[in-house]
């Protein structure tokens, strides 16, 4: 009995020491982007394709590149050189649509709105991580009520539909594009939702397009989609991490993943609002930005909880032997 009851004791504590962590090459965990190149990570999308494989691109005086990095190392696995689509001008936001087709906005005016059209680019994700030139489709953007500067861009996961979100220290717009883009006419943007609060500087679907996430530098909105009539369902924390100017949901949408400009610039993740039963079902309303994600707090607690229900159980089975 006594080696029964050593035995079972090790298999509980292991069992309650034991918390499931997320694995790096799943892309649910923090990392750092080693490229010397990427100075300037303005965008961030994760790989459908690739697992734990996430692409970004600098924001402007770079080219017509995107970089796709592994989460586990920081290291850049591929660089695509796109072709027919000029020079850009101010890359800011990608994103990636349905048939793993990635968008890229080059949607920023740091002279305040002062261009007419601005662009969007098109092009598959390549089924293998290598160096290559890609040629992508591009497509003139205008507001319909007027020039703007922006810098989110997301595509609905399911339909496909390009979204723009202009940035404006006192609150944006959500804008919505043509059901289908045209590369051989102009395509003009709606206005059709409010984001107040907010200086947006990026956005993103969950895998399964029923939330939307918008963030500034210093914080986050979350909205239920709700077929684009978006309705908010709190705030949420964002990292300390500098200029914040990323975000994208993990491929799986358990997190969300939070990027900022500058060299060896960091992502972060925080749960995803509304992800499983171990994920906050929705974020607290008019919540303050905490330094960490608190995930690391969840796990402590998850095993100690653990280690205490093992406790009581032997406790229990002491008692039965002592009665026996």
């Amino acid at each position: 009995m006594r080696r029964s009851l050593a035995l079972l004791t090790a298999a509980l504590l292991t069992g309650a020491v034991a918390v499931p962590t997320a694995s790096a090459a799943d892309g649910d965990e923090g990392f750092t982007i080693k490229d010397p190149r990427i100075t300037e990570s303005s965008g961030l999308a994760a790989s459908r394709r690739h697992p734990g494989v996430y692409w970004t691109h600098n924001d402007s005086d770079d080219g017509a590149y995107l970089y796709a990095v592994d989460s586990a190392t920081g290291e850049t696995v591929a660089t695509l050189t796109l072709t027919g689509v000029g020079r850009p001008r101010d890359v800011e936001a990608v994103s990636i649509g349905p048939g793993d087709q990635i968008y890229v906005g080059d949607i920023g005016d740091n002279l305040g709105g002062s261009w007419d059209h601005v662009w969007i680019y098109q092009l598959p994700e390549p089924k293998e991580l290598t160096d290559r030139t890609v040629r992508a489709t591009q497509y003139v953007v205008r507001y319909a009520d007027g020039p703007r500067d922006a810098e989110s861009l997301v595509v609905h996961p399911r339909t496909g539909r390009v979204y723009l979100i202009d940035k404006n220290e006192a609150g944006g717009h959500l804008y919505e594009g043509p059901e289908r883009l045209s590369a051989s006419g102009t395509n003009v943007f709606e206005p059709i939702a409010p984001v107040a609060d907010l200086e947006a500087t990026d956005a993103a679907f969950s895998p399964d397009g029923e939330r939307l996430v918008v963030r500034s530098y210093f914080g986050s909105l979350a909205y239920d989609w709700n077929d684009g009539r978006i309705k908010r369902t709190g705030r949420l924390g964002v990292p300390s991490l500098g200029q914040g100017e990323s975000v994208t949901y993990t491929a799986d949408g358990t997190k969300v993943m939070f990027g900022n400009e500058g060299a060896d610039s960091t992502v972060e993740p925080m749960d995803a609002p509304g992800a499983s039963d171990t994920a906050t079902k929705s974020p607290a309303p008019d919540r303050t930005s905490p330094e960490k994600d608190g995930s690391d707090s969840f796990s402590l607690s998850t095993g100690a909880m653990a280690v205490l229900a093992a406790g009581a159980l032997l406790l229990g089975l002491r008692r039965l032997r002592r009665r026996g």
